[in-house]
């Protein structure tokens, strides 16, 4: 992935120096989200980079006490980090690096409408061949090995994951694009006769909403098998705030668009759900004891501790599997590698000022794509920013008890949603007129 993102990354560049692409305007008006990556980078890098002990000791007692014993060992102070792992922490920045290319080519490809809504497309169907395969292995109840990891599907659906709840979390987001799609192709026509209706019908029986329509429905299946309860949850949660915040801040909000989120509820719920295991997945929220709540909330509540002894800059990134073994209480018995919530493993490996830079980054990138919702007259554009509003807001409830975040698909594709989030607020938009609309801009390739 980073080999990828960062030969991409050059390209760019290289065709930037030389004149033959200039940045788009959704790149340029996404500042305030560059002024908080750029801490987060600092940040990152602060980590890593060798300073003596009484500097490490202002910026974090804690990790001066832990280091002092690399001193014993015989490794001189001025090699002494932040990062009670600078190896841990270098793959972190890695990644963060990576992640940050994925938010720049975003913004910098995705110049034109028919980009914006290729890749959409993409994700979406790509989404949707890995739905009818995880539907298949799990109706089959089919086991497997993965280089090495043996994998049932007997109990759910999990796609290419290992976990299901990751797989939830990643149908999450590729539902919010396929409804950003819908809503981006709804138009207002209206049947004033018999005759009329039946052909509108029938030219919507055999347009391309009618097959990305169906391919939403196999996304759905593959999410209600996941029996992921969270999982389930943050979607319906998160279609219920965007829609919410869509239809009471768009002024160009069509009939239709009401028609169109209600039907997702009562045709994808009532009906499809019910066919595929939604009595299962109800029966395992029922069933939820306070172990299994307790389960995911106590290694929450160790890492409080670690985050009082790390407040500031943190353990750093990528250290919690280091850290935690000392924190944990009594109850956690297994080996935790990750957190189960993102909030609390950013606080323990960033510090409380890493958890608010990288809150500044969601917050600003929520904003534009809201303002998009009340400024755009685009219907693609408006799809778009709710597909960023509802994608973004099912991750952020999903990371109370899961680290989705914290793979690399599923962080890749939060990424994109909020680069889309600026780029329905900007693209070929004109600053000037009442609605802030105007023809599109010419933008090189």
């Amino acid at each position: 992935m980073e080999i990828a993102m960062f030969s991409l990354l050059f390209a760019w560049l290289a065709l930037w120096a030389t004149g033959r692409v200039v940045p788009p305007e959704a790149l340029k008006s996404s500042w305030p989200a560059w002024i908080f990556l750029t801490a987060w980078l600092l940040l990152e890098s602060l980590h890593v980079v060798p300073m003596p002990e009484t500097v490490v000791a202002a910026l974090s007692p804690e990790a001066a006490r832990v280091q002092s014993y690399l001193t014993e060992a015989g490794i001189p102070a001025s090699s002494t980090t932040l990062s009670v792992d600078p190896h841990a922490s270098l793959v972190s920045l890695m990644k963060t690096l990576a992640l940050v290319a994925v938010f720049f080519l975003s913004l910098a490809l995705l110049n034109r409408r028919p980009r914006v809504s290729l890749l959409a497309r993409a994700i979406v169907y790509w989404g949707t061949l890995i739905s009818a395969a995880a539907i298949m292995l799990h109706v089959t109840g089919a086991k497997m090995e993965y280089f090495g990891m043996p994998l049932s599907y007997e109990d759910s659906s999990k796609g290419t994951f290992t976990n299901r709840n990751h797989f939830a979390g990643y149908l999450e987001m590729v539902l919010a694009l396929g409804i950003g799609l819908l809503i981006g192709g709804l138009t207002d026509r209206r049947a004033d006769s018999w005759k009329k209706f039946l052909r509108l019908a029938i030219e919507w029986l055999f347009s391309p909403k009618m097959i990305l329509r169906l391919a939403l429905c196999i996304v759905v299946i593959a999410m209600t098998t996941t029996h992921s309860r969270m999982g389930n949850a943050a979607f319906f949660s998160s279609l219920l705030i965007a829609g919410l915040i869509g239809i009471s801040l768009s002024r160009y909000a069509t009939r239709n668009t009401i028609i169109l989120l209600v039907s997702l509820v009562v045709i994808d719920v009532a009906i499809v759900g019910s066919w595929f295991g939604v009595d299962k997945l109800v029966k395992r929220i029922q069933e939820t004891t306070i172990e299994d709540v307790q389960e995911r909330e106590d290694p929450a509540a160790s890492t409080v501790r670690l985050i009082k002894d790390y407040p500031i800059v943190g353990a750093g990134p990528g250290t919690f599997y280091v850290t935690f073994p000392r924190y944990r209480g009594e109850k956690v018995y297994d080996f935790f590698d990750h957190a189960h919530n993102d909030y609390a493993e950013f606080a323990a490996e960033s510090g409380l000022v890493g958890l608010a830079i990288l809150a500044g980054v969601v917050i600003t990138s929520l904003a534009a794509a809201i303002r998009a919702q009340w400024l755009r007259r685009d219907p693609l554009m408006r799809g778009m920013s709710f597909a960023c509003i509802m994608g973004v807001t099912a991750i952020l409830i999903h990371s109370w008890v899961d680290f989705n975040l914290q793979i690399p698909s599923n962080a890749d594709l939060f990424v994109v949603l909020l680069a889309i989030g600026w780029i329905s607020l900007n693209l070929d938009r004109r600053h000037s007129g009442p609605a802030g609309e105007g023809p599109a801009k010419v933008v090189a390739a």
